[in-house]
């Protein structure tokens, strides 16, 4: 079969290429899949580029999702033909991952494909939107509602995250304000819903007051850092921000203040570890809050071979949108 991978060389020096790989290599686990599609993710950029980055033991394969089809199964949840998606679980870090044609995997990784969509669909989506989802759930979850005057901030708002967060909340009735550093990504993001605009710099710029005048009723922020800590000090009373990123860094250099005198909430956002029934609720909501046409609006065609250099260009956010990888070429 098929796959790409990763190697190190005695020097250190690690290089990824598409090979033809025997079955025999894949890992010891109860279901087998044929991979029809994969995406790229910021993760999967560290395990393509110089030093492998999250990748601990060689020859590795990346790809952190996947969707595809089950050929062989010992387990009584699943049974040859049945659909699935994969994300998560460490899968193309630790292990085997979706940049081959085929995959075996533990059973409880796995979430059927929900009704309405296909395997295509749910990686045109993949990880991103998937955290995507989790997120907007966790706000509603804490009061965010379309009812409300206020709008909802997405930073990052032209990555994979950010762009189906968009679609989705609009498509739900929200206003959105998305942020970006890319004038030319305006029309992108007005395509896929949002009201406002917001320049990156207007959020970067630091201020010494904990409190501003409020501004949104909730965020879904992939930036992190000083950002995230400015958008505290924005919220609506009782508003929440769910953290899914770190673009802006991993320090985050906030005062108490906001959680004090405004009740507001910072909400972790993991998509890597979820619960079965989160994953599938997830899923299904995505399967019917996001509409397709945004989505096919996002995506760039790749195949195996093309992975590498945009790996490279992800790591360097000169990705928009999604990629979705054609395992089949």
């Amino acid at each position: 079969m098929k796959a790409l991978v990763v190697e190190k060389d005695d020097d250190g020096k690690t290089h990824a290429g598409v090979q033809d790989v025997d079955e025999a290599r894949l890992p010891d686990a109860d279901v087998t899949v044929d991979v029809e599609y994969s995406t790229l993710n910021y993760k999967d950029g560290l395990c393509l580029g110089p030093g492998g980055g999250l990748v601990r033991n060689y020859p590795h394969v990346p790809g952190i999702d996947f969707a595809g089809t089950v050929s062989a199964s010992e387990h009584e949840c699943y049974k040859p033909g049945d659909k699935v998606i994969l994300t998560g679980w460490r899968v193309g870090e630790a292990h085997w991952g979706g940049y081959a044609e085929k995959a075996r995997v533990k059973a409880e990784w796995l979430v059927p494909l929900p009704d309405g969509l296909t395997t295509r669909q749910a990686m045109a989506v993949g990880t991103a939107g998937f955290t995507a989802m989790l997120a907007i759930i966790a706000l509603e979850d804490h009061g965010m509602s379309p009812d409300r005057p206020e709008p909802v901030l997405v930073t990052g708002a032209s990555g994979g995250v950010g762009s189906v967060a968009v679609a989705i909340l609009h498509n739900l009735g929200y206003k959105v304000a998305a942020v970006t550093g890319r004038p030319e990504n305006e029309a992108y993001l007005r395509d896929l819903g949002a009201d406002e605009i917001v320049p990156r710099d207007e959020l970067v710029e630091t201020t010494k007051r904990p409190l501003e005048s409020e501004r949104w009723q909730g965020c879904v922020d992939a930036v992190g850092g000083p950002m995230l800590a400015r958008i505290l000090g924005q919220l609506v009373y009782g508003g929440s921000a769910a953290a899914v990123g770190l673009a802006g860094g991993a320090d985050l250099p906030a005062k108490v203040i906001p959680f004090l005198l405004r009740g507001v909430n910072l909400l972790g956002i993991d998509s890597v570890m979820q619960p079965y029934e989160n994953r599938l609720k997830a899923w299904r909501c995505i399967a019917t809050d996001l509409p397709m046409d945004k989505v096919e609006a996002m995506l760039e065609p790749a195949t195996l071979e093309d992975l590498p250099d945009l790996g490279a260009k992800i790591l360097k956010g000169q990705v928009k949108g999604r990629v979705l990888v054609s395992i089949k070429g």
